[in-house]
């Protein structure tokens, strides 16, 4: 009898560290991919602002030869050339400028960054964000919850390029206070024509796109902040509230 009850205690026991052994190799696992995730986005975000300056600084070495052109079609009274050359001038400064000042200088990269990316694949962008310099979010949580937000809006419309092209894309970008919270509102159009449960929206994302949905989630409990995703016909709407 006791050697039964032995028997079985151990192999309990076997059972018991079998699974948790598991559990644990497979937490290493997931926290090995959403490490590379994580890595990955931050390579992509430095990469993408890094060009952008790339192309600044390319253009103000070309500042020179522009204002020799603009000088020669004036002094031969081309006004109509004069006018296009300032156009295609203007169209480039708009896909290069850093303009978007939220008073938080990492805020300021990641959206210049992908709003910049956004214009470039012809996707209408409006954006309006203000945040106070003291906030409860590090930079590093901040710019991954938009950084995230961008990405997912920016692939909708570039599917609708394939899958609807006569229908309009755009981006509109809001991030300010509302009642004493951080408040940040992602919204972009999508081929959807019917409305689909946000459920069933968010799990038909796979791969970095899952993660990257998760991220948001989570980074946002963890301040215990509310996600709110809303989904009409054409429209995908993602609402943060973070505390102060």
């Amino acid at each position: 009898m006791n050697n039964l009850i032995t028997f079985v205690l151990v192999a309990l026991a076997s059972i018991c560290i079998s699974v948790f052994i598991t559990i644990l190799i497979l937490k290493r696992k997931y926290d090995k991919r959403l490490s590379d995730f994580q890595d990955s986005v931050l390579k992509k975000q430095r990469d993408e602002v890094q060009n952008i300056y790339q192309t600044m600084r390319a253009w103000r070495h070309d500042y020179h030869n522009h204002m020799q052109a603009i000088k020669a079609l004036l002094s031969m009274g081309k006004k109509e050339e004069l006018s296009d050359y300032l156009d295609n001038l203007e169209k480039d400064l708009d896909c290069i400028d850093i303009a978007i000042r939220t008073g938080n200088v990492g805020l300021d990269a990641i959206l210049s960054s992908k709003v910049s990316i956004a214009r470039k694949n012809l996707i209408d962008v409006n954006c309006t964000a203000k945040v106070p310099q003291e906030l409860t979010v590090s930079d590093v949580h901040l710019c991954a919850i938009v950084g995230n937000l961008m990405d997912n809006a920016i692939e909708a419309c570039e599917k609708m390029k394939k899958d609807a092209p006569n229908l309009p894309r755009f981006i509109r970008v809001y991030i300010g206070l509302f009642k004493s919270q951080l408040y940040i509102s992602v919204i972009n159009s999508t081929k959807e024509r019917k409305r689909r449960r946000v459920s069933e929206l968010v799990t038909s994302k796979l791969g970095e796109h899952g993660f990257g949905l998760r991220r948001i989630d989570k980074i946002t409990e963890k301040y215990d902040g509310y996600v709110n995703r809303k989904n009409e016909p054409g429209v995908f709407a993602t609402e943060v509230m973070l505390p102060l």
